[in-house]
């Protein structure tokens, strides 16, 4: 975990979200390694969580009682690092698409990343087979992002690096390529750094950054982008820390937001964790 730059958030009388969540165990052996989250669009009560590196490519539907539905194999695609995900529009209109970051880079030693798209599984699927890649270079080298956020109006993608000493706002506009390297385009730098987290609400309006230690919420000014909106100084939310969480994603009915963590060695278990609006 790297140190963190302090964020003085400006001063507020209420907080949009609870501060302690309602947790639910996720039985251990079954998703220890989730890197991230996103709700599901159309399989109502259930949220979709992909593991981190090394795992199989693979989907897991997660009930929102904590138990597995079902696994989904992704074909044709690898999991060299996965590390976040959305549920949005795509190229198709009236289809949900899953996008998947495959854009971990502990060393920065990678010169190419992936964004894998494909349209979102059904509870009657049993493997995914027909996927878009979306290759890309940063413009200043190598870069660890463990970080996504798609604009649903847009279909603009937006990564945040982690280990950067500020972490660094990139995007990828639409159309986004899926036959040359497109090169992604630098924003500007956010006031903290080690970004593990991300995800933007179903009305596209607010903004959820995490790190290891804080939840950083955003209000979209009408006409403001997504990368405009995350170099304003956030709001800190309340946020019960977790053995290592890299995972977050609002409710489609805008109702919460959920975060999941890794189970690293010291911990016997995780949980999913739902923060209500107030």
């Amino acid at each position: 975990m790297q140190c963190q730059k302090e964020v003085n958030s400006a001063q507020v009388t209420f907080l949009p979200f609870e501060a302690v969540p309602v947790t639910t165990p996720v039985l251990p052996g079954t998703i220890d390694e989730a890197s991230g989250i996103a709700d599901s669009k159309s399989n109502t009560g259930y949220i979709w969580v992909q593991q981190d590196g090394g795992n199989p490519p693979e989907l897991f539907l997660l009930s929102y009682n904590g138990t597995v539905q079902k696994k989904i194999p992704v074909k044709g695609v690898t999991n060299r690092d996965w590390e976040d995900m959305a549920v949005g529009n795509g190229p198709v209109a009236g289809t949900n698409y899953v996008y998947l970051a495959e854009t971990g880079d502990n060393s920065a030693t990678y010169s190419n990343y992936a964004i894998y798209r494909f349209a979102e599984p059904t509870l009657t699927t049993d493997t995914v087979f027909n996927t878009d890649k979306i290759v890309f270079q940063y413009p200043d080298g190598s870069h660890d992002a463990e970080a996504m956020l798609l604009d649903n109006s847009t279909k603009d993608i937006y990564l945040i690096s982690k280990r950067d000493s500020a972490s660094r706002i990139y995007k990828l506009p639409y159309p986004q390529s899926t036959t040359t390297t497109m090169i992604a385009t630098l924003v500007g730098e956010m006031p903290f750094t080690g970004v593990s987290a991300a995800a933007a609400s179903p009305d596209g309006k607010e903004l959820l950054v995490k790190t290891y230690t804080n939840v950083y919420y955003w209000k979209r000014n009408a006409g403001e982008t997504i990368g405009a909106a995350l170099l304003r100084t956030p709001l800190a939310l309340g946020y019960m820390l977790e053995p290592q969480g890299e995972a977050i994603c609002f409710k489609n009915d805008n109702s919460a937001f959920l975060t999941l963590s890794e189970k690293p060695f010291f911990a016997t278990s995780v949980t999913l964790n739902l923060y209500r609006r107030k």
